[in-house]
């Protein structure tokens, strides 16, 4: 996956994609380039229109992605209720608790 960013990387800026563009950014990041993987992706993106490949992948993902952010935005709301929950039924085996000393 590294690599197809690494492409990506060089497309938005205006770089050319060959080899050793895609080497040098795979290796600013600390990962060990593999030479036939970089062949291999260079040559899977030679007919390639990598700007309609990306609008065709966001568009795709569009509404997945907004689906994921609507159920994250959702869940503090249950962890909240559910802390709530915990804090009145801890407070209330205090009281209980206080209770059986004087009781």
């Amino acid at each position: 996956m590294e690599y197809i960013y690494a492409a990506m990387i060089l497309h938005s800026s205006d770089k050319d994609i060959n080899e050793a563009n895609v080497k040098s950014i795979i290796e600013a990041a600390g990962i060990e380039a593999d030479d036939a993987r970089i062949k291999a992706l260079i040559a899977a993106l030679e007919d390639v229109d990598i700007e309609e490949a990306m609008a065709t992948t966001a568009m795709a993902t569009a509404p997945a992605a907004n689906e994921a952010a609507n159920e994250a935005a959702d869940e503090p709301e249950e962890e909240e209720e559910e802390e709530e929950e915990e804090e009145e039924a801890s407070e209330e085996e205090a009281a209980a608790g206080l209770g059986a000393l004087f009781g």
